[in-house]
């Protein structure tokens, strides 16, 4: 029987990359070419239609169907000089990836004729069959009809000769099933919020606006040596796998030489990347062997979410061109660091001002302040969303690994900034000398972070000078749901300052003495979330524990925070979603955790019985061939002491092949149980207590079999040469 892996080694082997193609080179004048951008809307758009889609970008006014034909007219145009030949409304249903549906340009009008036509209709509402996305029980599947329309915010872009129209994506009866929707609802209470605060400090703005920058890790592998795995296939992840001998020990992949065929790749992903106007920005290796980041340059949420869904899409599409396959799995590798996705987040004003940055005056500092601690307060207040968030069955792998943040949601700001805000807290108001060291010791922060202040990589929301990076995101995930869930906690908040602040107004307090006792009410309610040290510690759990933060380590039990009494409220009175909407979005959560971990479970039965057990068999069979031979050829006496130590080995053998089958029939049962279970909550804790637990038992002996088997025989690419082959 041929061996698949071996075929795959040589056909990786047997490739040259002597010759990549080096012809992907980034140029100014190439960036955002395919992106129906400013230059591209003054060039085919008139006067009129351009500010009036202008002013629905920036002010969110309504942009009327005159218009709106101009628009698809000049779309139209633009579209079919760049080669586009189709139109499609691009849109994030709750699968997780994006959706489209391609139409024609090409209109026929009989006689054998036919035009290109794109009207305004068609680029602000269409109507996809809704039918096979999720949707929590919102809809029946008979129920076909859902409506994509037109967000303007984020610009249209052609991929693949193709004008992609960013888009919305709703039911017939108007509830969202998508993540873009209550992410705009969500940005929309941020800048009316934001704005509102800020006036009351003195600062006039017109709009305030939450700004992301996202770090996106991936592993790459060798397309042969992929097809070789059937669970990398999938799953996108390794269900078996003996460590190798080496691995990330050294430390010497991190921030180390790219290899040069993966070099090619990143060049090919950056050139594609800037035509489609992602501002992307970096690239380096990461702390495992063969795995990679890249980030762009922070942009507004909704934009750079856009641009982050696009450039998964990209890294997918063009990997295969090199012979790679990207993994955005959170754990492909069991042993070696998994993959997450930082979220970068700050709040910006119209006029480009960075309101988590420290200012250059007292004013400037006074508002720097409020925000943070807003912030924070608003972090301590829904610590158990944020968690909701970013859980999946994926996360769950990587989440407290040693790797990534823990469960447990704290936030870092660094010893002086803290130390700042403790002094204000104890002082409960601000005399002309605390002002002066309070401002003083804000105006030397962001130096202080440079120079005296190390950032901490083990906390899931960690201030990093002009921002606060949420660690805790997984790499395969929409940044939509952690974008939401931030976004409407701060826009909450910022709301129950403006009606507290307001409220100790109207009892006789100064503006001055309202707005610092409030701080410093805040301050002292989120001490017990602020946490300097290392999250990693099993010191920290305890004293996390003290404090009363939750660690739920996976989740079904996080997404329980999505159904509390307390969050829907959250939600609706936020006009971010109804009760509906949110108990959906909890069940298809569930649903898909669910099935991840009956596929994982399916494959590992799989391949333990049809790859691995006969494979173990064969050899076995050839050591009892062999013994049999030294019995036949020598005296018994030499053949006892010669033996013993291969029969032994053929015992092992026995012992492994004997666990491993016992345990996938157990969880064969369990799964079965498992899914006459009829509630979607008591379905997944089933399949976490129940049928999870097999997952790593059945592993032990499958790693402890590829260790003992002739390497020839073992069919699956081992970890040595998964990580390794460049």
């Amino acid at each position: 029987m041929e061996n698949i892996r071996f075929r795959a080694l040589t056909t990786m082997m047997n490739r040259d990359f002597s010759n990549s193609p080096n012809e992907f080179r980034c140029t100014v004048d190439k960036f955002g070419e395919m992106t129906f951008g400013l230059e591209a809307m003054k060039k085919y758009l008139t006067e009129e239609a351009y500010k009036n889609l202008i002013n629905s970008i920036e002010r969110g006014d309504k942009i009327d169907r005159r218009i709106a034909d101009q628009v698809a007219a000049s779309l139209k145009a633009w579209a079919i000089s760049k080669g586009a030949t189709h139109y499609t409304h691009w849109f994030h249903p709750l699968t997780g990836n994006t959706a489209e549906k391609h139409d024609s340009f090409i209109d026929p009008v009989g006689d054998g004729k036919a035009i290109e036509k794109f009207k305004g209709n068609e680029l602000v509402q269409q109507e996809p069959d809704a039918s096979s996305f999720p949707s929590g029980g919102i809809r029946n599947t008979f129920e076909a009809r859902g409506y994509t329309a037109w967000d303007p915010t984020s610009p249209a872009f052609i991929l693949d000769g193709t004008l992609c129209i960013p888009t919305i994506f709703v039911s017939y009866t108007g509830e969202a099933l998508d993540y873009k929707t209550p992410l705009l609802r969500a940005l929309n209470e941020v800048d009316k919020a934001g704005t509102e605060v800020c006036k009351f400090l003195g600062f006039n703005e017109s709009r305030v606006f939450a700004t992301l920058g996202w770090e996106q890790e991936y592993f790459v592998v060798d397309s042969a040596l992929y097809a070789a795995r059937p669970d990398l296939m999938l799953t996108r992840r390794t269900v078996f796998g003996h460590a190798s001998a080496k691995d990330q020990q050294l430390s010497d992949h991190y921030f180390g030489t790219i290899p040069t065929r993966v070099m090619e790749f990143m060049k090919e992903y950056e050139y594609e990347a800037h035509r489609l106007g992602i501002p992307v920005k970096t690239r380096h290796n990461e702390v495992a062997p063969n795995q990679y980041e890249l980030a762009p340059v922070f942009e507004e949420v909704n934009l750079a979410i856009d641009h982050n869904q696009l450039m998964m899409h990209l890294l997918k599409r063009i990997a295969p061109r090199h012979n790679l396959i990207v993994l955005l799995h959170e754990k492909p590798f069991a042993r070696v660091n998994g993959s997450g996705k930082h979220n970068n987040w700050s709040l910006s004003t119209g006029k480009g001002q960075n309101l988590l940055a420290p200012g250059k005056n007292e004013k400037e500092n006074i508002r720097f302040l409020t925000f943070l601690t807003i912030v924070l307060k608003a972090v301590e207040s829904n610590s158990d969303l944020l968690r909701a968030a970013i859980a999946t069955a994926s996360n769950d792998q990587r989440l407290g690994g040693h790797e990534a943040p823990p469960a447990i949601i704290s936030a870092f700001i660094g010893t002086h900034l803290s130390q700042a805000l403790d002094d204000l807290a104890r002082a409960g108001t601000v005399t002309p000398e605390l002002k002066a060291e309070l401002d003083m010791k804000i105006s030397k922060i962001p130096g202080i972070l440079l120079d005296n202040t190390d950032r901490n990589r083990t906390s899931p929301f960690a201030f990093t000078g002009n921002k606060f990076e949420f660690r805790a995101v997984g790499s395969s995930q929409n940044c939509s749901t952690a974008m939401i869930a931030l976004n409407l906690i701060m826009a909450d908040q910022m709301k129950q300052f403006m009606s507290a602040v307001t409220d100790r107004m109207q009892k006789g307090a100064s503006k001055e003495e309202a707005l610092f006792a409030l701080l410093a009410h805040y301050i002292n309610q989120t001490v017990r979330i602020r946490f300097e040290g290392n999250c990693y510690s099993e010191e920290w759990k305890a004293e996390a524990a003290l404090r009363g933060l939750s660690n739920h380590a996976s989740t079904p039990e996080a997404l329980a925070a999505y159904i509390t009494p307390e969050t829907i409220n959250l939600f609706e009175r936020n006009n971010v979603l109804s009760e509906r909407e949110v108990r959906a979005r909890y069940d298809i959560k569930l649903e898909r955790y669910t099935m991840e971990l009956q596929i994982e479970s399916r494959v590992i039965g799989d391949l333990a019985t049809n790859h691995i057990i006969p494979i173990a068999i064969r050899y076995q069979n050839t050591l009892i061939e062999n013994v049999k031979g030294l019995k036949e050829v020598i005296d018994n006496k030499t053949f006892v002491n010669l033996a013993k130590n291969q029969v032994s080995y053929i015992k092992e053998i026995s012992e492994h092949i004997n666990e491993i089958k016992i345990f996938v029939e157990d969880m064969t049962e369990e799964r079965k149980k498992a899914n006459t279970i009829e509630e979607t909550d008591g379905r997944a804790v089933a399949y976490r207590d129940l049928v999870r637990p097999y997952f790593e038992k059945i592993r032990y002996h499958v790693d402890k079999l590829e260790m003992m088997v002739d390497d020839e025989l073992w069919p699956l690419p081992k970890y040595r040469e998964l990580l390794f082959a460049h």
